[in-house]
């Protein structure tokens, strides 16, 4: 039988990608069977982690120390974004659990360091972090899922934008919106949480405070 180890494991799930990964695929191009894969990696999960956790030692997250609170959060945002839609497939891997490994793990500290650059004390900038990238994140996959439908996807759009157009009562205001690509759109509705954030949980203030505050307003949490 041929000899296989976790490297060749890994360079095989990178070539097929998150979105096919799967034991029985990487066997297949490695020519062993599924249980030799066992002895290297515990099962779906083990194989996830391995070929997930490599592909996220490839992002690096550039900081610009230039940036106040908000601009940095866009900024990790659309990186995050950028680099998840390269990978498809890696947004599931993060959505289902995060941090699952030292990459993972990684990631975060990077990001607790640079909010703590800005007056954040760990436990608000792991909130922040999570909220900006959970939302980007589900972008992502959102996009992804769309791609996988593409075919008459555009028609359907036409389809839609005519409705709009026509109708009675939405007619007039859907011809007056301004035009946006989906990435302006996601970079817009992006900048309004983070802003919304940032306004709650600004830099230098503690958490029993942002959440002594929302108690105060009737929106505790």
């Amino acid at each position: 039988m041929r000899k296989i180890d976790i490297d060749d494991i890994v360079r095989v799930g990178r070539e097929l990608g998150m979105r096919h990964l799967s034991l029985s695929a990487v066997a297949a191009e490695l020519d062993v069977s599924t249980t030799a894969l066992y002895r290297h990696v515990d099962g779906r999960w083990g194989l996830e982690l391995a070929v997930g956790e490599s592909l996220l030692d490839d992002l690096v997250l550039h900081d610009d120390p230039a940036h106040d609170a908000t601009q940095h959060l866009l900024s990790f945002g659309l990186q995050l974004r950028a680099f998840v839609l390269a990978n498809p497939g890696l947004g599931t891997y993060i959505q289902t659990l995060f941090p699952r490994g030292e990459a993972g793990r990684r990631l975060m500290v990077h990001e607790v360091a640079a909010l703590a650059r800005r007056g954040y004390t760990p436990d608000l900038a792991i909130i922040l972090s999570s909220a900006v990238a959970g939302n980007t994140i589900n972008y992502a996959v959102a996009d992804e899922n769309q791609q996988e439908r593409a075919e008459g996807l555009e028609d359907q759009r036409r389809n839609v934008t005519n409705q709009l157009a026509t109708d009675a009562e939405l007619g007039t205001t859907h011809r007056e919106l301004p035009t946006f690509t989906h990435d302006e759109y996601v970079k817009l509705v992006l900048t309004a949480i983070i802003r919304g954030l940032v306004a709650v949980a600004p830099p230098g203030r503690p958490l029993e405070q942002v959440v002594a505050d929302l108690a105060a307003t009737g929106m505790g949490i």
